[in-house]
Formats: C-alpha cells, structure tokens, sequence
C-alpha cells in the first residue's frame, strides 16, 4: 500500500508509506518514546492489509535511530522525537534496507527450494512450503552478532504463520531469552495458529481491515482504467484488504464472479447448458488458477449468506445482478442445511485441486448440491 503515483504496488520493504494503520504506529512510538521497548512485537490482521509494510517500516524507523529523533529525544539539545515511523526513501538507512542489504537487518521467509536461475525476479522463484528450523537457528545468529552500526539488530518474520513446528520452538527459545538490543517482528494472520507461548512474549500490534474508501482509492490508484461499477465491487470482494482486492483483478475475479452470479441465480431449476458450458471452461488447458478462483469466490460467497442469513439480514450485492439471490437461496433450507452444503462443496473444491480431478465433474456436483439444497 503506497500514497505514490506509482502504476502497481511496491513490495513491502520498498514501500515508504502506508495509509490506515495510524492507532498501531502510535502504539509503537509510545513504547518506542518510553525506553522500555518490548523486544519482540506481533503484528496480526487480515492478509494483505499491510502487516508486513508495518513491519518494514518499523524496522527503517529503527535501524535510522528513530527516523532522525531517538528514543527519549527531546532534551537538552536532542532532536524532538519523531511522531511518526516514516523514513525518507532518499535516506541510506531506507535505500539499503529496500536493497536487503543492511548489515542489521534480517527478514525471515520460506527460503529458496532451488538456487537455479538465481538472477531470476525473485517473485517468480519457487519456495519450500513452510519456513525450517535451519533457518529460524541462522537467525538466532544473527541476532545475538554485535550490532554492525551500533544501534539494534532486527529480525522481521514474514509470515510466523508459515513456520512448522521446530522452527516455532526455535523462535520461542529466542524470545524467552532475548538479546540486548534485539528487535523481533513477527508478521502473522492467524495468531490463534501460532503458540500461546509465542504469543504471550509478544506485544500485540492489530491491523483492522482498511475503511472502503481507503481500499477505493488504492485501487483506482493501481488500476487507473477501472470503471467506478467493477472498482465498488472489488471493494465489496476485497472486504477491508487492498491485497486481497488486486489479486482477484489480476486473477480475473470479476468476471468469473459474475459468471458464477448467474449460475447461481438460476437455482433451484438451474440452467444445465450454461453450467455444463462453465464446467467446460474450468476444465481447459491451463484454467487451474481460474479453478481455484472459482472455488474461493463460491465459498466465500456460500460462507456470507449463511452469516449473513443466521443474523436475520442479507448481504450486500457485490453486483447488481445478484440482489436477493443470497437471501432467496438462505430461506430455501436455512442454517444447518446450508452449513452442510458448504462444508461437502469446499471439500470437492479442494479434492479436486489436491486430486488432480476432473474439474468439470467437479463444478457439476458443486451447482447439483446446491440446487438439491435450494430445492428444498
């Protein structure tokens, strides 16, 4: 998330801005103008809501001393403390952290499964699944190394989600013993996943999804040529994460969301052409990114109405088109009906990417359990 003119979304360490979070960056300088800094912060909220810009923009602002002030600034000749965590991108202390390359900072990701191509844009490189207790142990190094500029050495995990389990015991033997002027950040979306040990040596930082408007005006940032209709919509889509939002453009979300629309407006008597014509398009050469697209739309959507439907109200439309189908289709068979449905439906979905299954065969049961549920 950035407040430039730039024409797509600057990874996090590049990014010198950040729009929305300002409660959690006050957070931070408080404790920060305090001088008794907690050494290992978690930050949480949903994913692509900027968690790992924050963390980034943390790590600048203390790697530069305080973006210029320092922590208890302010007397007897000090510069004023900094009321903010910005960092000029023209600084050196911005330029070579943006690079990687600051000797006291470390950021912690699933490493590199090949060393192959090593030149290659690292964005299309594959990674190991999870990140490795190997890994989690070269850190602790690093940490407890003299810091190369006489200020902290920091250690940014992105995500502490992705760590199995032995590298989740190594981060918290390091959290129990800290070094001195060692800073941990630890990116996560789901702190109900990590351990409660983990979580308990940690001051929380909470990022809420971003408000509408800010979410609107990222997106006619990046996708300048968006029309105001298909912008409201990944707003509605994008629930709060500018990540979330722009992946589905790129993905071709809308489209496919509207397609699924009118399947779905067509229950309980269906239209078996036009589902029959949809299975086909899932099952060409080269369609499983659309397939697993398709999938998280139609369970997110299926997940909504029956939220939505359990407190007595109905969904927003994400597109005209689909104004009170969610509430009609609830009121078919309630609740309990509908729960069952989207945990057999999310089930297909994933056999049939995990299997490697017919895609059509799949979209066909899909749209035959919900119309036998709409039925109802």
């Amino acid at each position: 998330m950035t407040d430039r003119n730039d024409d797509k979304p600057l990874l996090p360490r590049e990014n010198p801005d950040l729009l929305g979070h300002e409660a959690a960056e006050r957070q931070f300088l408080s404790a920060w103008r305090s001088g008794r800094m907690p050494h290992s912060w978690l930050i949480t909220g949903p994913q692509g809501v900027g968690k790992a810009t924050l963390a980034h923009r943390i790590a600048r602002f203390v790697l530069s001393g305080g973006a210029g002030g320092s922590a208890g600034g302010g007397l007897f000749g000090d510069p004023d403390p900094a009321d903010s965590l910005y960092l000029d991108p023209g600084a050196a202390v911005f330029r070579r952290c943006a690079a990687s390359g600051h000797a006291d900072l470390m950021t912690l990701e699933r490493a590199f499964s090949s060393e192959k191509d090593i030149d290659d844009d690292s964005r299309d490189r594959e990674r190991h699944t999870v990140i490795r207790v190997d890994d989690v142990r070269k850190a602790g190094s690093f940490l407890r190394m003299t810091p190369g500029e006489g200020g902290w050495r920091v250690l940014l995990v992105d995500t502490a989600d992705e760590m199995n389990l032995n590298a989740a015991n190594a981060i918290l033997k390091m959290l129990e013993e800290p070094p001195n002027k060692a800073l941990v950040l630890l990116v996560n979306h789901s702190p109900g996943r990590l351990l409660p040990t983990i979580r308990s040596r940690c001051c929380r930082l909470r990022l809420d999804p971003l408000p509408d408007d800010t979410v609107a005006a990222l997106i006619g940032r990046y996708l300048p040529g968006l029309g105001a209709e298909d912008t409201a919509a990944l707003v509605r889509l994008g629930e709060g994460s500018i990540g979330r939002a722009l992946v589905l453009a790129e993905e071709g979300a809308l489209d496919l969301y509207r397609d699924l629309v009118t399947l779905l407006a067509r229950l309980p008597r269906g239209d078996t052409a036009a589902v029959h014509a949809f299975g086909d398009r899932m099952a060409r050469r080269g369609a499983e990114e659309a397939f697993r697209t398709t999938g998280a739309l139609l369970g997110w959507w299926i997940a909504r109405m029956i939220r939505e439907g359990a407190r007595g109200s109905a969904p927003e439309p994400v597109v005209p088109e689909e104004a009170g189908c969610a509430a009609r289709l609830y009121a078919a068979c309630g609740v309990d009906r509908w729960l069952e449905v989207w945990e057999k439906i999310t089930r297909l979905l994933d056999q049939g990417e995990r299997l490697h299954l017919d895609r059509k065969q799949v979209v066909l049961n899909v749209f035959h359990e919900m119309g036998e549920a709409a039925r109802a």
